[in-house]
This record gives C-alpha cells, structure tokens and sequence, in this order.
C-alpha cells in the first residue's frame, strides 16, 4: 500500500506520526511511504533519515494526502477536508464528537476514519493512553507556570517552602491523565486531591499511592467543595468517543479564588468545565473567566513534540501495519482496529461518537 504522512498544520503542533524507525517497519512489509518535506522536523527528525529509513520525501501536503492511506496525528484541519476521497483509509486522532464539520465532510467524501482515541483493547485505550500521560504530565507544569504572578496567576509556588504552605491541586478524575497529574504535582510537593466515583478505584488509588495522595468520593458537593479549594484545578473526565460530560459547574468556578487556574485536558471531545466556551492555542493559551485563567489548549502534547511522537508511535505502528497490510479487511479480522473505526463508507460506525450526534452507530460488517 501507498501511505502518506503530511505535516501537521494545527497551531504549534510539532509531532509527526511515524518517526524513522516506524518507516523500515512499514517499509518490511511491502508498503511505501511518502512523507512530506519538513514533517518530522520540530520533533527532530530530519527528511535525511526518513529517506534512509525507505522512505520517499515529497514536496507538499496535496501529495502526501494522495495516497491510499494517510497517518497523521491530530485530526485534519478544514483546509484539508479538500483532500478527502471516498474510500481513503485515514489513521489518527479525530475526536469526532467535538468536530460536526470534520464528521460531515468524512461522510460525505465516505473516508474510513480509524481514530486513535477509540482503538479499544480488553477496555482500555492503548492508542490514546500515551498522550494522555502526556498531558497529565503538562497540565501541572503548565498550570504552575500560569499560577505565576507575571503570568497573571496568584503569585504561588505550588510546592511551597520551609513555613509555607504548599499550593492545593484538584484533580476531577481518575484515569490515565488524572494519574499522571497527581505524580507531577505530588513531585512538586503540592497538596493533591483526586475525585474519583468507583469504591474499588478509591481503594486502589489510596493503595497505589500510599496515602500521598487524597482521594475523594465524587459527587456534585465534593466537586463544589475541592474546586474552591484549588489552586490549580486539572478536569481529566473524558468518555471515549462522546463529548465530555461538564462535570465543573459555573457556579463552582465563580467560587474559586482570584488568580487560580483551571487546565482542561478533556477539551478535545469538547472540554469538562462549563466555563471552557473555547479552545485555545499553544500562542495564546489562557484566558481570564470570572477572575480564573482558563487553559484549554487542544493539542497539550504536541509543545513537548520529540517525547510526545515516540510516545505515541510506540503505540500507534502495529495497528498500523495491521491496517496497512490487510486494509479494509482490517475492519473485518480485528476487533481492535474495528473499535477504532469511527466512519465508514459514509455512515457513523462508533456509539460514542453517533451519541453525540443524536445518531445510531451503524454496525461496520454489515457494510461490508
């Protein structure tokens, strides 16, 4: 198969979705792939390598996006919706449910849309998990950066010092991302909370991290109550495929104090705070809402580009060699890559996604 890797054009996005390595695996068996000039360049990876790896360089997005599969990273912006093409086998982070446009113009071109973020394996989410950690990982650095005074936060130091008090994080939720920040900002020396709704969960993470951390039951009134308390405030709450539930309420964040700050890593499937009305850029991310400063950046991984594409390339090669070699039999043999379908010969083939939509998924075999 003929495979097309474009540069990524979202704002500040530096990741690329194969690096020179991921190249020889797909090069081994039997495909060619065609990367566009510069693609791997902010995550230090040069056209050189690529074309020592096997790869071919080609000098624009139109014939990156010609071929008969494209592996990207971050869902395609409109200016690309012009390269769509029926039967076009498309391999990437979409988040759907926050994008009708995308969503149209996929049906309407019938592109088979596999999305990294619905990949499911035994209830987990392999594809999503590494940028998930990621994140985790940059909404505590992120947010004590903006709790600096000069950056129109506070004035806190989220660890403390010797006779002062650390700063409080809450964190809503427990999954990958919120993990990831409670291990960030428990580093930092921070005081952290975690809302999490399972007994089981609880347990586990008062186990895991032996105390150090605080878990609480979540419900609306403790939601209420550890929000206000916050410093910094890391919403994480996502449902694969289907918007995110605003689980933050507006009355809550008017509670919180002057100068704190709210990190919304859920705001690709459309944000969890209910003051989060837009997404923002890695060239202006905050901005200020009832006297608290929103982050809600889109594409938190791709500030950390080198880390962030090996990350997620370790997990994203093998599905897409198994795409790559079988196509759309793909959908056919593998229950996994299946799960990852979100669009198909121009219907919605996801629950979550056709959810958010007011639609009923479509059963792919049945296409077939």
């Amino acid at each position: 198969m003929k495979i097309g890797v474009p540069k990524e054009i979202k704002n500040n996005e530096g990741r690329v979705s194969m690096t020179p390595d991921n190249i020889k695996d797909y090069v081994k068996n039997g495909h060619e792939v065609f990367v566009e000039t510069n693609a791997g360049v902010l995550a230090g990876f040069e056209d050189s390598e690529y074309v020592k790896a096997g790869a071919k360089i080609v000098q624009s997005a139109k014939e990156a996006w010609s071929y008969d599969m494209v592996v990207k990273v971050k869902e395609p912006l409109q200016s690309e919706y012009q390269y769509f093409k029926k039967g076009l086998l498309l391999y990437t982070y979409l988040h759907l449910a926050a994008e009708p446009e995308l969503t149209e113009a996929l049906l309407k071109n019938e592109v088979t849309g596999i999305a990294y973020e619905t990949v499911s394996l035994n209830g987990r989410l392999p594809l999503l998990r590494p940028m998930s950690e990621v994140a985790g990982r940059r909404g505590v650095t992120v947010g004590a950066q903006f709790l600096e005074k000069h950056n129109g936060g506070q004035g806190i130091l989220l660890g403390g010092t010797p006779g002062v008090a650390p700063g409080v994080v809450t964190i809503v939720g427990d999954g990958v991302s919120a993990i990831n920040a409670a291990e960030m900002a428990l580093g930092l020396g921070a005081t952290v909370y975690m809302l999490s709704l399972g007994e089981d969960r609880i347990r586990y993470l008062c186990e895991t991290f032996d105390k150090r951390l605080n878990v609480v039951k979540s419900n609306e009134a403790n939601v209420a109550k550890y929000v206000k308390e916050a410093d910094l405030l890391i919403s994480t709450v996502l449902i694969p495929g289907e918007k995110a539930p605003k689980i933050v309420k507006e009355y809550m964040v008017k509670e919180m104090k002057k100068g704190s700050v709210i990190v919304d890593i859920s705001i690709d499937q459309g944000g969890s705070v209910e003051t989060i009305d837009r997404i923002t850029t890695h060239d202006n991310p905050v901005y200020e809402k009832h006297g608290v400063l929103h982050y809600s950046v889109a594409n938190m991984p791709g500030a950390v580009p080198r880390t962030s594409t090996i990350a997620l390339t370790n997990a994203t090669t093998d599905y897409g060699v198994i795409i790559a070699n079988l196509g759309e039999e793909s959908i056919k043999v593998n229950p996994q890559v299946r799960t990852g379908l979100n669009t198909f010969k121009g219907k919605i083939t996801n629950v979550g996604v056709a959810k958010a939509f007011n639609e009923t998924a479509v059963d792919p075999l049945t296409l077939m």
